[in-house]
């Protein structure tokens, strides 16, 4: 705890001129053990404040920060809530109830204690302690009893003084003359006052001695009696001829006073009206520049802005009691209101022209940037409205109303310019998209980007085709209302992504150019918030902000960035529904461009939020992407669903299906296009989604076919899915690569061993026979005395499969095989291989067979392992 009080010391309060007393670790009752630390503190300099203070540990690190603090003059109750029995617990009662629980009974005490001792000693104040122990309350004073006490002791000691050395030998001699001073100390006391008593009466006799000369004292002192006596006739005499003297000195005195007060009052009065001179005396210059000041040029715009903010300091001058009665300062007033109305209704109108004359200018720029994409610039215009800043300061603060008028012309006259704009920018924009005039924007045609096709309810009159019809038809599978992915090559989707990206860069400066301007030339950055409650924002229709912000002062308004925030959108209004045009097209063209527009929209927003979270560019791009991600969501569904939808050929074989190889197309587009982006989380989302409806339609199309087996759909299409999976290393696929391996492993193993089944099938039910009777209990040597399992029987169909006859069953297998199969996939020598090592396999397990249950028969297969290897080498060199 000394450690921690050495740093709260050391970095909180010690920087603040306190000095920590006392400090108790504690929790809030009743809630998350959060604990926090109580400090009592008191500042350095004079006069002392004395104040409890909340610190605790920040979330972001290990150092404290000061979170609240409370005068201790504001406390009213401590609460300790037991006086006998230790508990942690007390409540401070501040505003509120504050409510606490200490970590010790111990830091509990030491702190009230302290509270109570600073409390008696800087604030004289009566504190109610509550369960408090006494003990506690006691303060080691020392009394006033104690203190006189004391104070009397030291003057007790103060009036003793020693003996000199002559007091000491005169003593001495004394008491050498009296012997018994030591031994008899009465009779020397009785001695002494004999002595004394002898002294007294000689003190008697001299007096009475002195009488005559007492007497000659007496006579002197009536004499000088006497001589008072006429001193003071003489001095009343004085004082009668005086009085006069004081009489007339008194009306001199209070003449002088009346002199004194008419100066006094004279210089009062000098300074009043030098005062009232001084300060609403508005300069000749500053009147002219008021009523005719050039507010064309730099220097008349300047002199304007001068003469404005000296006629305000002179209208806004701190008038004294009375000042307001005089007739001149009425009068100086109402010149000064006549003055700034003359002056505003004079800027307001030639803002207005500028206004207008601006929208002109702008409007005969935009041929220009017809035919390119980019947006006009208006930063000169800025720039020039920039030097009327301070005069639209000045007219805020001293006739809101014009001010609110202007505000509210600009809004409409740009409103209407930035309309004209974009919609040309948009324009652009979709015909450099669609190779067409404005009827490109009905969907209808389309230039280079590629044709249109049918709409969606061709899907369900698809069909899987052979390997080579395939490709021909692959255009028309996932059409989704919109182009093929197919139809689109890489140069038009990367044509549309300058497109859609040079659209956003132009928007983006243009909406922060002109939120800067709006926020210095209407002067709304300085004020963080306005004072009033908050009403409800109307919807911004025929011309008018919400009604919060032009009914006067903006007392609704929560603060001035909720102003500026709803400018941008009156001017701006008619870029959300332009975006939302220009992606309705991009989707229309090509449902791929959804990834483009995805990725793109996102880092926009993303880059708005870091400047400003709440500004209109942010909420703006925000609602869009809102919209780009609906759409994206919506290929998605729309792959899914053609998916479901898939028909399959009855008379060619299936190979490949459409749905898995546009799997990999959109795989393939997608990485490229998000590598690196903010948004891989919807990606990944839409991965997962995708290939479960691919492995649920790929086995829903094996089940359904009849031309191809239902093991080779399966094989062909998970090792393609595999192949492309590993290729492409989609980390949150890696569970479903591995599941695709697994399915294309399984049916492979399943198709070569159903397949296998028919050369040697004579010889598979022989010996199928053979391990039944085993299994039936039949000693293996004893299966030859089966009269069906005999040797002879055994020799008969080991005859009927002469080496010739394992070549040509072998051969029609391969045959077989290569007519199942699509050469995309090129699986061919795969499988082949698979038959070869399962065809020895079952050879291997025949002849084991043999040798258990023929022991010393001699018999052998007509054949041998060297035999079905050259036999499967020269088939598929053959072929």
């Amino acid at each position: 705890m000394t450690a921690i009080k050495h740093a709260l010391q050391r970095d909180i309060f010690t920087p603040n001129d306190e000095r920590l007393l006392s400090i108790v670790n504690v929790c809030k009752a009743g809630k998350k053990k959060r604990n926090c630390f109580l400090c009592a503190t008191v500042t350095t300099e004079r006069p002392v404040q004395v104040n409890v203070v909340k610190v605790k540990k920040s979330d972001k690190g290990d150092f404290y920060k000061r979170q609240t603090a409370w005068a201790l003059r504001d406390l009213a109750v401590v609460d300790a809530k037991d006086a006998v029995k230790e508990n942690p617990e007390f409540d401070l009662h501040f505003d509120k109830v504050y409510k606490w629980v200490a970590s010790s009974t111990v830091e509990k005490n030491t702190f009230i204690s302290c509270i109570w001792k600073l409390n008696q000693r800087y604030l004289r104040k009566k504190i109610d302690f509550i369960n408090v122990s006494s003990q506690l309350l006691e303060e080691s004073v020392p009394s006033g009893e104690n203190q006189s006490v004391a104070g009397g002791d030291e003057e007790a000691v103060d009036e003793y003084q020693e003996l000199n050395a002559r007091e000491e030998q005169d003593i001495e001699i004394m008491m050498e003359g009296c012997e018994c001073a030591i031994s008899n100390a009465e009779a020397f006391a009785e001695k002494l006052s004999r002595e004394l008593q002898v002294l007294d009466g000689a003190n008697i006799q001299s007096i009475m001695a002195s009488e005559k000369q007492v007497n000659i004292l007496m006579k002197l002192l009536d004499e000088a009696l006497k001589e008072v006596d006429q001193i003071e006739i003489k001095l009343s005499s004085y004082e009668e001829m005086l009085q006069s003297v004081k009489e007339q000195m008194d009306q001199i005195s209070e003449s002088n006073h009346l002199i004194h007060l008419s100066n006094t009052n004279n210089v009062k009065l000098l300074s009043e009206i030098e005062y009232l001179v001084n300060h609403m005396d508005l300069a000749k210059g500053h009147i002219k520049a008021l009523q005719e000041g050039d507010l064309t040029s730099s220097r008349g715009i300047e002199a304007c802005t001068n003469a404005a903010d000296a006629l305000l300091q002179c209208m806004n001058v701190a008038l004294r009691p009375g000042h307001d009665m005089l007739h001149a300062v009425k009068q100086q007033q109402q010149r000064f209101s006549d003055l700034r109305e003359q002056f505003a209704r004079r800027l307001t109108s030639h803002l207005n022209s500028v206004f207008v004359q601006q929208g002109h200018d702008q409007s005969s720029t935009l041929a220009q940037h017809s035919v390119e994409l980019t947006l006009p610039n208006h930063h000169p215009f800025h720039r020039d409205l920039l030097r009327y800043a301070k005069l639209m300061e000045w007219l805020k603060n001293t006739d809101y109303g014009k001010y609110e008028g202007l505000t509210k012309n600009y809004m409409d006259y740009l409103s209407r310019l930035y309309e004209r704009e974009i919609k040309d920018f948009f324009e652009v924009a979709k015909i450099k998209m669609t190779g067409t005039t404005k009827e490109g924007k009905k969907f209808g045609l389309h230039g280079s980007s590629g044709k249109l096709t049918g709409s969606t309810s061709s899907l369900n009159k698809l069909s899987v085709q052979s390997s080579g019809n395939r490709r021909s038809q692959s255009s028309s599978l996932l059409d989704m209302g919109n182009m093929s992915a197919s139809d689109l090559d890489v140069a038009d989707r990367t044509k549309f992504d300058k497109i859609f990206e040079q659209v956003l860069s132009e928007l983006e400066p243009l909406c922060l150019a002109e939120q800067d301007f709006i926020s210095k030339f209407f002067k709304l950055q300085q004020h963080q918030n306005v004072s009033g409650t908050t009403t409800e924002t109307e919807e911004m229709d025929g011309g008018n902000l919400s009604r919060s912000y032009m009914s006067g002062v903006p007392q609704t308004v929560s603060s001035e960035k909720d102003m500026i925030r709803q400018m941008m959108t009156k001017i701006f209004r008619c870029i959300e529904p332009e975006l939302n045009n220009l992606i309705a097209l991009g989707d229309k063209i090509d449902s791929f461009n959804s990834l483009y527009m995805l990725v793109k929209m996102s880092h926009h927003v993303w880059t708005a939020q870091n400047v400003d979270p709440a500004s209109f560019l942010s909420t703006t791009l925000g609602n869009v992407l809102v919209t780009v991600k609906r759409n994206f969501d919506k290929c998605i569904s729309n792959q899914m669903k053609q998916m479901d939808e898939v028909k399959i050929s009855k008379k060619s074989k299936v190979g490949i299906l459409p749905f898995v190889a546009e799997f990999e197309e959109f795989a393939a587009l997608a990485e490229s296009i998000f590598k690196n982006a903010e948004r891989r989380g919807d990606l990944d989302k839409a991965y997962i989604k995708l290939i479960r409806a691919v492995f649920i339609s790929v086995e829903k199309v094996a089940n359904e076919s009849q031309k191809t087996p239902r093991d080779v759909v399966m094989m062909e299409n998970f090792h393609h899915i595999f192949a492309t999976l590993s290729r492409l290393k989609i980390s949150c696929l890696e569970a479903e690569k591995k599941e695709a391996k697994l399915k294309y492993t399984e049916h492979l193993q399943s198709y070569v061993v159903y397949s296998l089944g028919q050369p040697l099938e004579k010889l598979n039910h022989f010996f199928e026979g053979v391990e039944a009777r085993v299994a039936q209990g039949i000693r293996e040597e004893e299966v030859s005395y089966q009269l069906a399992f005999n040797k002879q029987e055994l020799r008969k169909v080991i005859k009927e499969y002469p080496g010739k006859e394992v070549k040509k069953g072998l051969d029609n297998l391969y045959k077989k095989v290569d007519k199942h199969l699509c050469e995309e996939e090129n699986l061919l020598q795969v499988v082949w291989h698979s038959m070869q090592d399962e065809f020895i396999r079952q050879y291997k397990h025949f002849e084991g067979l043999i040798a258990r249950c023929y022991p010393g028969s001699g018999i052998t297969m007509e054949f041998t392992i060297q035999d079905i290897l050259d036999y499967c080498s020269s088939i598929a060199q053959s072929h």
